[in-house]
């Protein structure tokens, strides 16, 4: 696999080795390499088509040191207005740049074009609407006469930035969640160090660049091209102020371990349930969650992963939900296909373990449930009886490709059970038109963010997302993440005996 040559922009990220470009990073002011180099793998055909750096954590701490003592103070010196204006800057060269970034997502990630385009576009618009994160930076007045002994004072509440945020990002939106982390953080005047998916650091490292050409503070941002293995020091660094982190919940877990005492938001496991109640439309219903549940092969921690149905609705349902996973076509992304690869093989041995694990405990295949070849699969949809589906290894488990498990109910509060049972809780879909199910599912379901006669999808954040349970800590979404990277300071001013104020 073979990237086409890149933009004049970027050549000067890259050298050649035997073939193979091998890219650099950027830390703190500084395009760097090191002698070590990690290969990055296509999911397309499973070769090697770029390598970066890893680097050495002392290279690390002397970025660290530049991005807190010199790069949190640029950034937050910078006036907010022109901050925005580097952000405009920054979209409009993505767009001129498009066809750069999807590439690299359809060689890096596996994508569709379609879908690569559409990461592309979330990531201009989400730069575009840094303006709408600005109002909640703004504080509040105080008076002091609601107390008898705060009398003849006022205080204003302002928001300051934390310092230095570190963003952990997945392999699944390498340029989306790069971008939006980015923003939320640094508009809030914070200096950032993003660890990219050491499967897709890619975008990350070309995101760096077009900081670059933008004008951003150059100590005010880095890109470590570090293995998640090696990075429990740096999350525990004191230096840093908040971690953004979005992944699995077990690296979640690890993650708040090592850092300590900090701020967090974290997007953990997902894995989401649909509750279809009898008088929902089969059609339009099984279309919206086959869609969810194949986007990006099922690699979205939004992805529909259980189908609790009413059973006056069921058996049409199952059929409709059957027509629509033949429909899907899986290949190579490059070509017309709805799915194209896993990001790697042990994923696919999960499937055929869950597949398995299903059956033997009295479960049945509707569709799919084989691997095509190495990392590519077929869509799956399993039925099992409610009585067994707490068993399965799915239902404790989020296996993050495209696999559902269809399961009838007796009720909408058994679906609401059922829904609640699992350790996760970042969204739910109702499908349905009766409003006070509808209202009982919103009021009780123990999730982040209920869609109604729609599949969830996270988009830019323009409505908040994120998880309760075992799916995460805070939210992300415009104006709502920035609660996570800042932090309130009180000014109280005293004037006691200055004869401001004469209450009777």
């Amino acid at each position: 696999m073979n990237l086409r040559e890149l933009s004049p922009e970027f050549k000067d990220l890259t050298i050649l080795e035997s073939g193979t470009p091998v890219f650099k990073t950027y830390l703190a002011g500084d395009w760097i390499s090191s002698k070590e180099l990690d290969e990055v793998v296509s999911p397309i055909d499973l070769s090697v088509f770029a390598k970066v750096p890893r680097i050495p954590y002392g290279m690390v701490d002397q970025a660290l040191s530049r991005v807190y003592d010199s790069g949190k103070w640029e950034v937050r010196d910078l006036p907010g207005e022109k901050r925005l204006k580097i952000f405009h800057g920054m979209a409009t060269l993505l767009d001129k740049f498009r066809d750069d970034f999807v590439e690299i997502l359809m060689i890096g990630n596996g994508k569709t074009k379609a879908a690569a385009n559409g990461e592309v576009n979330a990531s201009i618009e989400r730069l575009m609407r840094a303006d709408l994160d600005v109002r909640k930076l703004y504080g509040e007045y105080v008076p002091g006469d609601w107390s008898s002994e705060s009398l003849e004072t006022e205080a204003i509440v302002r928001r300051e930035p934390l310092g230095v945020v570190l963003a952990i990002t997945p392999f699944n939106y390498p340029l989306f969640d790069v971008v939006n982390k980015f923003v939320y953080s640094t508009v809030a005047g914070n200096a950032i160090v993003i660890k990219p998916a050491s499967k897709t650091p890619l975008p990350a490292i070309m995101f760096a660049k077009v900081a670059e050409m933008a004008g951003f503070p150059k100590h005010g941002i880095g890109i470590l091209t570090v293995p998640g293995k090696d990075m429990d020091k740096i999350v525990g660094d004191q230096r840093i102020g908040v971690i953004s982190f979005t992944g699995s919940t077990e690296t979640g877990e690890r993650v708040i371990k090592a850092g300590g005492v900090k701020q967090y938001v974290m997007e953990l496991g997902g894995g989401d349930s649909a509750l279809v109640l009898d008088d929902a439309d089969p059609v339009s219903t099984a279309q919206k969650i086959a869609t969810s549940v194949t986007s990006y092969s099922g690699q979205r921690c939004d992805s529909i992963k259980f189908i609790f149905s009413e059973p006056g609705i069921y058996d049409r349902l199952r059929d409709n939900l059957v027509l629509e996973f033949s429909k899907i076509k899986v290949g190579d992304p490059r070509e017309d296909v709805n799915m194209g690869p896993i990001i790697d093989k042990g994923t696919v041995d999960e499937l055929e373990f869950s597949v398995k694990d299903g059956l033997e405990k009295g479960a049945k295949i509707l569709f799919g449930g084989k691997r095509i070849k190495e990392n590519y699969v077929q869509p799956t949809l399993l039925e099992i009886s409610k009585d067994k589906v707490k068993e399965l290894y799915l239902y404790k488990k989020e296996v993050f490709l495209a696999i559902a498990t269809l399961v009838k109910v007796d009720n909408v509060d058994e679906a609401i059970s059922f829904s609640n049972s699992r350790r996760y809780g970042l969204d739910a879909s109702v499908f349905g038109e009766d409003i006070n199910k509808i209202r009982k599912a919103i009021r009780y379901l123990e999730v982040g963010a209920v869609y109604i006669n729609d599949f969830p999808r996270h988009g830019i954040g323009y409505f908040p997302f994120g998880g309760r349970k075992d799916s995460g800590v805070g939210r992300e979404g415009i104006g709502y993440t920035i609660e996570h990277v800042t932090a309130y300071k009180t000014v109280v001013y005293n004037y006691k005996g200055k004869g401001v104020w004469d209450y009777m």
